[in-house]
């Protein structure tokens, strides 16, 4: 069953978890994968499972573009929607406070701090899904409807230049996913994301080798 134990809730929530997109890196098996990792720590690191599935349902409920001047308003708007939809459903406002904290915290983009366990954990269930071999599919699949290229063919690994991710995908390695595993929040969430970043260099070394860098 999709989203278990929470099926009933999660079928009150997904018609509204999605707006339409073609954005196939923000979709419906990304919620199923960010609820896994989500469940995988509030096993070891406790937490309230209504307001994380709640949280790990709604957090991509606006859909903003990676290329999008509002990205970084993305995880506030995406909270103020949340806010209406539970308000509709009679949730209780300390409970409702908890699930728009953890998605206005979960970005990225909005680099703000989670002050509760349930952020804590919905922000690092989501970054975990952003390294590994996930987070390369990902990378390179956002690349391509961006409209990059893969790598720069005169300097690939950027020893005489800036990185320039909105060109070359190879360049968001270093900008963003390799530097992703020392910021998470909980404990299960650092050694989980340990193993994915080790996955995400030895794939960079592997693809650096393969295009005939030395």
């Amino acid at each position: 069953m999709l989203f278990a134990p929470l099926s009933a809730l999660a079928s009150t929530l997904l018609p509204h978890a999605l707006e339409p997109s073609e954005d196939g890196a923000h979709d419906l098996s990304h919620l199923q994968r960010v609820w896994h990792n989500a469940q995988s720590i509030q096993t070891e690191e406790g937490g309230d499972l209504e307001v994380l599935l709640a949280a790990v349902l709604l957090h991509d409920c606006v859909a903003v573009e990676k290329n999008s001047p509002l990205r970084a308003q993305a995880s506030r708007l995406a909270a103020t929607k949340a806010e209406r939809i539970l308000q509709s459903l009679d949730w209780q406002p300390a409970r409702i406070l908890a699930v728009t904290h953890a998605i206005e915290t979960h970005s990225f983009s909005a680099a703000l701090t989670p002050n509760t366990l349930e952020a804590r954990i919905v922000q690092d269930a989501d970054r975990l899904d952003s390294l590994g071999m996930i987070g390369v599919a990902r990378t390179f699949y956002t690349a391509g409807r961006m409209g990059s290229i893969l790598y720069d063919p005169a300097d690939p690994t950027a020893q005489d230049r800036g990185y320039d991710d909105k060109r070359f995908c190879l360049d968001h390695f270093q900008t963003k996913l390799l530097h992703l595993a020392g910021g998470f929040q909980t404990a299960t969430g650092q050694r989980l994301a340990q193993v994915r970043h080790q996955r995400l260099k030895e794939f960079m070394e592997a693809f650096i080798d393969e295009i005939g860098v030395k």
